[in-house]
């Protein structure tokens, strides 16, 4: 969509066509299904066939003494297992977790099990996470009709390789780690019988031996690797019962920590090369504004400074090291155009975004029963609300750092992004190029949370032209400040709820929200009512709307948890009694929310000043329920002094780092909910340094965190993200109890000391 240069504007963009889809993500849908046509119809040719990319794949991963399986793990002669993880680590610890699933269904010593960060190449395209996203994007019906060769190479044609939507563990652990290790473990199994000449069922296997008991006989999984590689694996491999793990459900502990530690560990900003130049940018204060002039002198006379870059919306300044060429950029005075956009302020926002719910077009709607009739049936008392939440930044602790190097019509990239094979083909186009001309060498990232997926990270684009222009490798490096004031935000957001409730009871609720349609799919709606209305309102600024961990459920789950408290009051009934009373009896809802009221001590006295607040929020498969103790401090800002967080993933595959997953999604929902706001005026983000947007401190965060985990054996869900959502909401609802002053707008900071 265009921008909007005047969001004061009661309608969204002129040009965006208003639809009215059941569900979101009706676009990806569509693609979905016509590149199932195209795919079936042979327009990709024989290199996309799933044969030809794994037989690719395989000659990447394999080599002198290694064979290979699947593209996605190989067995040494020495018995050594190294999988690798089609996911970037920046953090999460999803690269153990792979391992760990499986490593448990190969049966493969653990102390033989490596991880390798699996080459960004289109032949590891995610077909596991096609394959599990599908259900959600072209319904059930058209998934369960095509088959996992045509999902490959649907996989490949997208190209699917990112890490994000919580997805590693239920989507890529679950579809091909685990059924990948099985079905290896049984082609070992086979290939065992015929060289010991016996049924493959008096064979057992444990720590990467395959073992004959009657005769005492053993092979090791090093010894019979290579003939197994050339046998068919199983599509539908026979996988463990939970009662058969030795991995799967283990606190172990994560292997990419001690080089972390240490400092061996290497992120895109400490990459480096012979020779190599370094690079610093400055672009338009105002995003959509242009590059007027700039005199290059000033920085071409600081000692070290080799040369000034002009992009159309920025400069860059390259120099044999990062701070001649931060000094030089401070040398200059570039002049840049506002594009328009000099109305664009974080009050005109919300005046926009009220207009549009007042008589604007909802262009997604869902929700069961007629709203309408029940607010105006009689014995109701009705309670309104409106909600507000801002621009959120990622706070990434290591800002962007690319490198690249162009030398013989190829382009050779260095860096931590959270899609390695979307940024191959972002960076060819931006250079000019033919996919096959740019490769891409994924390194860890100090921080991601969705603000590293290529189609919101100018740097790709900035780097492809700056590599052509400097028979140097160079690295370009965002300061903090660019990396603050030109971000990809989780939308700035408003609502208006409403609701009826009769006899302790909610009758109706209505939930109208304004925002972009930066988040595809709607989040869970949990509570059984007889009537709900859930309505979005496409509202577009001049910022990049991007995914903010745990997507649109932090927004929503906000508004939801907090509305569900007003109509607890409003009914006269306990907040925790309230909630359980609209879930379904005998739930995985019912039995988190009863778990976190007893691990919190619900329904006890709290001290004097102090209150406790609940909520529970599904996202990603993944059902949370929170409650927070807090009060304020003697200035008048929010202390949280407690917090327990109950969690039903299904299966948690590795409780030491699950439980550091929920602690800190927990944690960074308190600091973007007590202190943090991207705000605009004059169409520029105001803040720009860790000195005006605040991180929640040590000192300010709760001493400890209680983390319980339900394995209830459902579907497994996602870990990384479904933390964050209860954590707002149920601080907002502890300090309405504490206060007796409800929280519906936020940063909580920003109202007290309004």
């Amino acid at each position: 969509m265009a921008d909007n240069p005047n969001p004061d504007l009661d309608l969204p963009e002129a040009d965006a066509p208003v639809t009215k889809p059941k569900k979101k993500g009706v676009k990806r849908r569509i693609f979905l299904a016509g590149s199932a046509l195209l795919v079936g119809g042979g327009i990709f040719g024989v290199w996309w066939t799933d044969s030809s990319a794994k037989a690719k794949g395989n000659a990447l991963i394999g080599g002198e003494g290694k064979s290979a399986f699947g593209s996605v793990m190989t067995i040494a002669e020495d018995d050594t297992v190294t999988v690798f993880s089609p996911h970037i680590d920046f953090g999460q610890g999803s690269h153990t977790a792979l391992a760990q699933m499986l490593a448990d269904e190969l049966d493969a010593s653990w102390d033989k099990v490596t991880i390798e960060q699996a080459p960004a190449d289109m032949a590891f395209a995610n077909a596991a996470l096609a394959k599990g996203f599908l259900p959600t994007m072209a319904g059930d019906t058209l998934a369960g009709l095509l088959p996992d060769a045509v999902i490959g190479m649907m996989a490949r044609a997208m190209p699917l390789m990112i890490t994000g939507g919580s997805s590693a563990i239920r989507f890529t652990g679950e579809i091909a780690m685990r059924r990948t290790g099985a079905a290896v473990r049984a082609a070992l199994v086979a290939e065992a019988a015929d060289r010991l000449g016996v049924p493959e069922g008096e064979l057992t296997t444990a720590d990467g031996v395959v073992t004959h008991a009657k005769s005492g006989k053993s092979l090791r999984y090093g010894e019979l690797a290579a003939g197994a590689a050339g046998r068919s694996l199983s599509s539908d491999p026979v996988l463990k019962t939970r009662e058969q793990w030795k991995l799967i459900g283990k606190p172990v502990e994560r292997r990419d920590i001690p080089a972390k530690v240490d400092g061996s560990a290497v992120y895109g900003i400490d990459f480096t090369l012979p020779d190599m130049r370094v690079a610093t940018i400055a672009a338009a204060p105002v995003r959509g504004g242009k590059l007027e002039s700039v005199d290059e002198a000033p920085a071409l006379a600081v000692k070290g400074v080799e040369k000034v870059v002009k992009l159309d919306d920025a400069v860059i300044v390259v120099a044999k090291g990062y701070w001649p060429a931060k000094k030089g950029l401070e040398a200059l005075s570039p002049k840049f155009t506002d594009g328009g956009h000099a109305a664009i302020s974080t009050p005109a926002i919300y005046a926009a975004q009220g207009k549009l719910l007042d008589g604007g077009k909802a262009d997604n709607e869902a929700g069961e029963g007629d709203v309408e009739a029940a607010f105006k049936a009689p014995g109701g008392k009705i309670v309104e609300a409106e909600y507000r939440v801002p621009f959120l930044h990622h706070a990434m602790m290591e800002p962007f750092a690319l490198t690249g190097h162009y030398k013989d019509g190829t382009l050779t990239l260095w860096g931590g992004l959270q899609d390695p094979l979307s940024t191959r083909v972002k960076a060819a186009k931006a250079a000019g190029l033919e996919v096959d001309q740019v490769v891409f060498n994924p390194m860890i990232m100090g921080g991601g949370f969705g603000r590293r997926f290529p189609d919101v990270v100018e740097i790709i684009d900035q780097v492809a032209i700056l590599a052509k222009q400097v028979p140097y490798p160079v690295k370009l490096v965002w300061s903090r400040e660019q990396e603050v004031t030109h971000g990809s935000y989780r939308c700035q957001s408003s609502a208006r709820l409403k609701g009826c409730v009769a006899d302790g009871k909610i009758t109706a609720l209505r939930i109208d929200y304004a925002q972009a349609d930066s988040a595809e799919g709607e989040v869970p709606f949990i509570y059984n009512l007889p009537a709900t209305s859930r309505r979005h309102f496409a509202y577009k600024s001049n910022q990049i709307d991007g995914p903010w961990r745990s997507v649109n459920a932090t927004q929503l789950g906000f508004y939801t948890e907090s509305f569900m408290d007003e109509l607890a009051a409003a009914a006269g009934e306990d907040p925790y009694q309230f909630r359980r009373k609209h879930l379904p009896e005998g739930s995985r809802y019912v039995a988190v929310l009863d778990e976190v009221a007893k691990r919190s001590g619900w329904g006890t006295p709290a001290p004097a000043g102090v209150g406790r607040g609940i909520a529970i929020v599904e996202s990603f498969g993944t059902i949370v329920a929170e409650v927070v103790e807090a009060t304020l401090k003697e200035d008048g800002t929010p202390k949280v002094l407690r917090a327990w967080a109950v969690v039903d993933c299904g299966t948690t595959v590795n409780p030491l780092n699950a439980q550091a997953q929920i602690a800190g999604g927990l944690i960074m929902g308190l600091s973007s909910a007590i202190g943090e706001a991207v705000t605009l005026d004059k169409g520029a983000v105001e803040q720009s340094n860790f000195t005006d947007y605040p991180i929640l401190k040590l000192a300010d965060a709760p001493p400890a965190v209680d983390v319980h985990f339900i394995e209830s054996g459902a579907k497994t869900g996602g870990i990384g993200e479904p933390g964050v959502p209860p954590s707002s909401p149920a601080l907002a609802n502890a300090l309405a109890v504490a206060t007796g002053k409800r929280v519906r707008n936020l940063p909580v900071l920003a109202q007290a000391k309004a």
